[in-house]
């Protein structure tokens, strides 16, 4: 279940009003930047790369982590739980939480793009947008630190970091017939965020549950 979770939140980071609205721009410098549609799909593959790659690695320090806090794990199970609902909260706007409703815009530059400074523009990315994604993410990586696996820390993330890809990838790949769906998405931005935010608090509760039967067990 965690890791369909963690692909989830993937996903919702995608579609989140801070992120979304801005994919279109970055897939558009990529496409001027190339000369053909296939180095515009390289391109956007470096990018994903290069997001991946520090993502999986905040996995594996997460996990590493979470290898000297495994005795702890119900408690940080109890933890996390109260943190999921809060960001869940915070999704479905029955709260109001700063940190995690943050926007970051591109900077563009000049430079023209290959696979490798994509790589690197992706990486950037990661570091330089994750106050905007900060909720999913950060949810995302406590869950690797509770698994008490390095392994275990990097599949959830290498799932996250693939919930954020895909639809990057096809949004290159048909970037001008999804203009109807990035509005249709825009259009509904508060049903989405009332879903996503429910699957929090769910998964919240259960980790909750979860936490609280195994300290009293």
């Amino acid at each position: 279940m965690e890791y369909l979770i963690t692909f989830i939140e993937g996903l919702a980071s995608f579609v989140s009003p801070c992120v979304l609205p801005v994919i279109p721009i970055y897939i558009s410098y990529f496409a001027k930047e190339s000369k053909s549609s296939k180095n515009t799909i390289l391109n956007a593959l470096g990018f994903v790369s290069g997001f991946s790659i520090i993502f999986i690695l905040l996995g594996v320090f997460a996990g590493t982590f979470g290898k000297f806090i495994h005795q702890y794990v119900d408690y940080f199970n109890i933890l996390f739980g109260i943190f999921l609902i809060i960001i869940g909260l915070n999704y479905m706007g029955v709260i109001f939480i700063k940190l995690f409703n943050k926007t970051k815009g591109m900077k563009q530059k000049e430079k023209r793009l290959t696979f490798i400074t994509s790589v690197l523009f992706g990486a950037i990315f990661s570091l330089t947008w994750t106050p905007c994604v900060g909720a999913f993410l950060s949810s995302a990586l406590i869950l690797a630190s509770t698994t008490g696996s390095i392994l275990k820390g990097a599949i959830l993330l290498l799932l996250y970091s693939l919930g954020l890809a895909i639809p990057f990838i096809i949004t290159a790949i048909f970037l001008d017939k999804m203009k109807k769906t990035f509005d249709f998405i825009k259009k509904h931005y508060n049903i989405i965020n009332k879903v996503s935010g429910s699957i929090l608090i769910l998964f919240g509760l259960y980790k909750l549950v979860m936490g609280i039967m195994g300290f009293f067990g």
